[in-house]
């Protein structure tokens, strides 16, 4: 099968984890009789430096005509003189807005040859962890009315759901839980918000066609104790926007390092958009230091998601693992008595592997 991909490398270390994620599905390719097919586009800071805008036109184009895209990271330091619209990271919620990519899935999975890296407790988190986040993407209060009153010296940011958008979120979530534990955690404030006492109206709706799944409601103060307390209560978390944005970047730091986490942004059909939760960490940016397994895992999602290829996608779950296995890291997974390797050479481990 030939798959067509788009790659936007972005800003700081994207292109030094994109590179390591082509190697490894070029390999898969070998493997299993694929081909796979890149474009780059610009999107963020270079799109700014190049284009003038965070989002170019044809960026949007090619990501519509693709496959799939695999996305490595936006901003930067060099671009946080500029305000809101004109911003790198305009270019996330832009692409997300125009694919219209509603659902962001985020697992947070610790590999049990990490667990040493994990800040909890040995008997708090156990052998392993494996919990996933369904964020609301396109949608909330990154999305709703804002602006700035002169008069006041005021700003506002407007939350704002409606039925429809609170649906197919919980759609996804409850679908996938029955891949899994069969357990929905739907995370909101509704005891303050009027927006999240609406999500429970729709949960309580749409459970009615769930009824091989548990599901409970959790506030969101409360969820970002309980991740620490005891994890291992969650299967799946369906959530809003700006509450998915911030419990799933506190669950990653239970599975040890930001750079092991993967991401898939999907929307009504197979195609999606793939990336690592971590950000562009421009001061480590070309001096293969990142940790590219992130971006691997994520191509992995790719894989399962928008080219149903289970038996591809284990197989580079299962790479990664065996360089684990053999006790190869990078620098912000690294422990004594391990192998400290770069972003290169963790990438041709894995693609070796494979």
């Amino acid at each position: 099968m030939k798959y067509h991909i788009v790659t936007v490398s972005g800003d700081g270390i994207g292109p030094d984890i994109i590179d390591e994620a082509k190697k490894v599905l070029h390999a898969l390719g070998q493997r299993f009789g694929h081909s796979f097919s890149f474009t780059e586009k610009d999107a963020g800071g270079i799109a700014i430096d190049r284009h003038g805008c965070p989002l170019p036109k044809d960026t949007v184009d090619a990501a519509r005509a693709a496959d799939a895209v695999l996305l490595g990271a936006v901003g930067g330091p060099k671009w946080d003189h500029l305000g809101g619209d004109r911003r790198p990271e305009k270019a996330l919620l832009g692409l997300r807005g125009e694919l219209n990519l509603f659902a962001n899935l985020r697992p947070a999975v610790l590999f049990p040859q990490l667990k040493e890296a994990c800040p909890l407790r040995p008997e708090i988190i156990g052998s392993t962890l494996d919990i996933l986040i369904v964020r609301e993407l396109t949608s909330g209060i990154y999305f709703g009315a804002r602006g700035r009153n002169a008069e006041d010296k005021s700003a506002y940011d407007t939350l704002y759901y409606n039925e429809e958008e609170i649906e197919r979120v919980l759609r996804v979530g409850f679908n996938a839980a029955r891949l899994r534990g069969s357990r929905v955690t739907v995370v909101d404030k509704a005891n303050i918000l009027e927006t999240s006492r609406l999500w429970r109206e729709v949960t309580a709706r749409v459970a009615k066609f769930y009824t091989d799944v548990e599901y409970s409601h959790m506030y969101v103060d409360n969820c970002a104790m309980q991740l620490i307390k005891n994890p291992h209560q969650f299967d799946v978390i369906v959530t809003t926007n700006m509450f998915g944005d911030i419990l799933s970047d506190e669950a990653s730091m239970l599975t040890g390092s930001i750079g092991m986490l993967a991401s898939a942004s999907l929307g009504g059909s197979s195609f999606g958009m793939y990336e690592p939760i971590h950000g562009s960490a421009p001061d480590i940016a070309g001096k293969d230091l990142a940790n590219p397994i992130a971006t691997v895992l994520s191509a992995a999602m790719m894989l399962k998601y928008s080219f149903a290829l289970d038996e591809e996608a284990r197989a580079v779950e299962d790479a990664v693992n065996k360089a684990l296995d053999s006790g190869y890291r990078t620098a912000d997974i690294y422990s004594e008595g391990c192998k400290r390797v770069g972003t290169r050479e963790m990438g041709r481990l894995i693609a070796d592997a494979i």
